[in-house]
């Protein structure tokens, strides 16, 4: 850490700090975030079935579609913060994501899902895992790592709170009622809070990264990056798990409806995300005693067991002990990358490593919820793309343990 007297080091660790309010924020923001752009694909997919009658594989294509998209929005993130900082960057997600609610509810034909996904994309990469990372990072620097893991705890809370409360609502009041209404709920809560709450990073980070000898622009990071075998094994082993484990989520629903009823798939869902929290809020407390490729190696291995259980038994309480087994790791997943990325490479170009690495993540796994659909269309059943799942989980177990230099 670089000191200087006319910029003292922060405490971070101190309760009064205002990064922690920063952290309260983003909570919120990726409790809607991932309640409506990830775990609601779930909801998506089941709904637009049954309402529709499509077939798996359309709509299981539009959530493809999303995944991509944003995956090259989510590149210029970092970017995009630095411009025009983190106060308009939140607020113009927040306003696409509840824009992209009620167009999914409004859905009547395929190329409307295809649009209304498009406008989903950009709320993504607005209120998902690069924009929270970057904004934190403005505040945060000893502590980056707690204060990620503590707001991505919000992703799991939008699981909680969300899928159960989203099948509710529609359940008495239909799909586009309750759309509208979570994205009027969105607007009401979020808005005024980011506008109250996100003022002027403080000054230290900035003047750190500006007396570096050769401070590197975020081409020349990025283009590093993809020349180092630490951060493309971090980024490939983590993109094969994501491919698997949102395949997986996003058709949970479908596959658990037919055989445990709609109400009971709800709470597996539920039970999948809550045990995400707890796991995320375990492994905080010991993460930084452990090595942290290693712990990936085995979240990834828990998984894969978990599916095998899925896939072979269908007793009510056995499949939703088995999601609770794939969920403890799914927080864990989410955080690990950018923990791991703290740890390794240079804190400068922490920002754009992120960025990178979740835009690299998202195109791979927005593969996986239509490759999953694809192949149950062609097999009739989920058993097939399932057991695709556990041996990307296994391959990935093993790349991960692969670690090169760090980016200079």
């Amino acid at each position: 850490m670089l000191d200087n007297p006319q910029h003292p080091a922060l405490d971070e660790s101190s309760f009064r700090y205002e990064g922690w309010r920063i952290v309260a924020v983003c909570f919120l923001l990726a409790t809607f975030g991932w309640g409506l752009g990830f775990y609601g694909q779930s909801v998506y997919v089941a709904e637009l079935q049954r309402a529709r009658g499509w077939p798996a594989s359309l709509i299981s294509s539009g959530t493809t579609f999303f995944y991509l998209f944003g995956a090259l929005l989510v590149v210029f993130v970092g970017e995009a913060v630095r411009t025009y900082g983190p106060r308009l960057c939140l607020i113009a997600g927040t306003l696409a994501m509840a824009a992209a609610a009620v167009a999914i509810g409004a859905v009547r034909e395929p190329w409307q899902l295809y649009l209304a996904n498009a406008v989903l994309a950009f709320g993504w990469a607005g209120t998902s895992l690069a924009m929270i990372t970057n904004t934190i990072s403005l505040w945060f620097d000893q502590k980056r790592g707690m204060a990620i893991s503590l707001a991505l705890n919000g992703a799991s809370f939008g699981g909680i709170v969300g899928v159960p409360l989203l099948v509710s609502l529609i359940g008495h009041i239909g799909f586009e009622n309750a759309m509208l209404i979570v994205a009027g709920a969105m607007l009401v809560l979020l808005v005024p809070v980011i506008l109250l709450a996100i003022g002027r990073p403080p000054e230290l980070h900035r003047w750190q990264a500006a007396t570096k000898l050769k401070p590197q622009s975020s081409a020349e990071i990025r283009k590093a990056a993809l020349r180092d075998v630490g951060f493309l094994t971090v980024t490939i082993a983590f993109a094969l798990v994501l491919f698997a484990q949102v395949g997986f989520i996003v058709h949970l629903i479908s596959f658990l409806d037919p055989i445990i009823g709609r109400e009971r798939a709800a709470v597996a869902v539920a039970v999948l995300t809550a045990m995400a929290v707890i796991g995320r809020v375990l492994f905080s407390l010991v993460i930084d005693r452990l090595n942290q490729r290693v712990a990936s190696a085995l979240s990834f291995l828990s998984q894969a067991a978990a599916l095998l259980v899925v896939i072979n038994l269908h007793n009510d309480y056995l499949l939703i002990a088995a999601c609770a087994v794939f969920g403890f790791s799914v927080g864990n997943l989410i955080t690990l990358p950018s923990l791991i990325v703290q740890r390794e490479f240079d804190s400068a170009a922490f920002g754009v490593l992120i960025s990178l690495n979740t835009a690299i993540n998202q195109v791979t796994y927005a593969f996986g919820p239509g490759v999953v659909g694809l192949l149950r269309d062609v097999s009739g059943g989920y058993a097939l793309p399932f057991y695709l799942c556990i041996a990307l989980e296994a391959v990935a177990a093993g790349l991960i343990m692969v670690r090169g230099k760090k980016v200079s």
